[in-house]
């Protein structure tokens, strides 16, 4: 089946909550359709982000992917985070991930953005091998966080 991709609107709910629940999964957290779901909505509905929908050729939801706007102060222009990227398994090794990160390349620069970054767990390195096969570059720089 081909797969395709689109941005995704408030009428994706039902096929992307159990993904976006799935992903959280991955990085740890327990199963919470409710969670997933009412954080997409959140973000959906105030235009918080950018979600874009992985389809088979029968339509049904196999990945997706979320970017958040913001700015680089150092280049002095606007800019965006790909914060979160899935795929279901059994779509996976078919190009699907590939097609997301060229599609969310072509959004933000469609934006106006002039940088596009993300983070993985380091030990996600079948992620990483396949960020630097497509151009992206590891950066210089340690990330921190705090829990409030």
């Amino acid at each position: 089946m081909t797969d395709s991709i689109r941005r995704a609107s408030i009428q994706d709910l039902d096929r992307l909550s159990p993904l976006f629940d799935a992903y959280r999964q991955f990085y740890g957290q327990h199963s919470d359709l409710i969670v997933a779901r009412q954080f997409l909505t959140d973000r959906l509905v105030r235009n918080e982000s950018v979600a874009l929908a992985a389809e088979d050729g029968a339509g049904s939801a196999v990945g997706f992917v979320q970017l958040y706007s913001t700015f680089s102060s150092i280049l002095a222009a606007p800019m965006y985070v790909l914060s979160d990227l899935f795929v279901m398994p059994e779509a996976r090794r078919r190009g699907v991930g590939t097609l997301l990160l060229k599609s969310a390349v072509e959004t933000t620069r469609a934006a106006g953005a002039v940088r596009l970054e993300l983070a993985t767990a380091i030990a996600n390195v079948a992620a990483q091998r396949r960020y630097e096969a497509l151009g992206w570059q590891r950066d210089e720089f340690r990330l921190y966080g705090l829990l409030l």
